[in-house]
């Protein structure tokens, strides 16, 4: 957990860079490309008009943004888990001005061990966000600890209104993993949970729709962290949790290391992304991302030998 702990601390320092230079880079037209199919030439009128409606529809939906953000919802006061002595109680929903959304926690251990407790899954509005959070609390002590709802992630799945928390909680003797115990999962319902956003943006080209996961290519970020990303939806209605990850993946002919991995419970979505190395890109001499193939790798549960491995799906983000 010590590396959670310091990649959560990564994370962080880079909101933080983030937040100092702005979000205009994320949200400029020039760096994004549209994903199609690779045969879908004869749609590109229709698809003209209907991206210029969502542009709209998005200028609209800044301001309306602007004008409608208000106070945070509210939660009240519930005790998340007891166990083996260790009482996690969610206190309220707040916010700060660097660190955005997050839950306030008051984690007591009345055992005589010490104990970390951690979160293997975090959801909002049935969307998967990071769940960085970890808190070693000695023997008899009590900590109050912030359980951040990333912002990114929030407007990435679409989310304005936070109307349900999900938490997966696990514990376990500090320093000692193996003897993990999992927590029921536990749902927080804010003041908003009559009008939280329930539909999320499923828009762009439907690259895999079987077994219950369905993987739809939204954009190319030609400006990401890591050099350039493919930015994808997820859904899951598979009656399982889905692990997927990524094989064999090439641009533009050549191949390509990319990292993704993306897990996602049964009935709910998360938006994710295959950030390309920009060190891969450059020894390739690939200065736009054109032409894409891979192969996705889907794992249900923890069963390694019911993995499955797609075709080579291969699209488009011509401009």
């Amino acid at each position: 957990m010590k590396t959670k702990r310091i990649i959560t601390m990564i994370i962080a320092a880079t909101l933080l860079v983030s937040a100092a230079a702005g979000c205009s880079d994320l949200s400029d037209s020039d760096t994004k490309k549209s994903i199609t199919g690779s045969s879908q030439s004869e749609k590109s009128d229709s698809k003209d008009e209907k991206e210029q409606s969502s542009e709209g529809k998005e200028e609209g939906k800044d301001e309306k943004k602007e004008d409608t953000k208000g106070e945070l919802p509210t939660i009240k006061e519930q005790v998340c888990f007891e166990k083996e002595g260790v009482k996690v109680t969610a206190v309220k929903l707040d916010s700060e001005m660097i660190g955005g959304d997050y839950i306030q926690l008051l984690v007591e251990n009345n055992s005589k061990k010490d104990y970390t407790v951690g979160c293997t899954a975090l959801i909002v509005n049935n969307c998967m966000i990071s769940d960085l959070f970890v808190s070693d609390v000695a023997a008899g002590k009590k900590s109050n600890e912030k359980m951040y709802l990333l912002s990114s992630d929030l407007e990435a799945g679409g989310i304005e209104n936070i109307g349900q928390i999900e938490i997966y909680f696990h514990m376990y003797e500090k320093d000692d993993y193996s003897n993990e115990i999992k927590i029921d999962p536990v749902v927080i319902k804010t003041s908003d949970f009559d009008k939280m956003d329930a539909k999320p943006d499923d828009s762009g080209h439907e690259l895999y729709n079987k077994d219950g996961i369905r993987i739809v290519g939204k954009y190319v970020d030609e400006n990401s962290f890591w050099g350039k990303s493919v930015l994808l939806y997820v859904e899951n209605k598979s009656g399982k949790i889905a692990r997927i990850s990524c094989d064999d993946i090439s641009v533009n002919g050549f191949m390509v290391s990319g990292l993704f991995s993306s897990t996602v419970y049964n009935n709910k979505y998360a938006i994710d992304s295959i950030d390309l190395l920009s060190s891969d890109l450059e020894d390739n001499n690939i200065k736009s991302i054109d032409d894409i193939e891979v192969k996705f790798n889907i794992m249900f549960d923890e069963d390694y030998m019911n993995t499955i491995t797609t075709d080579p799906i291969k699209f488009s983000a011509k401009s």
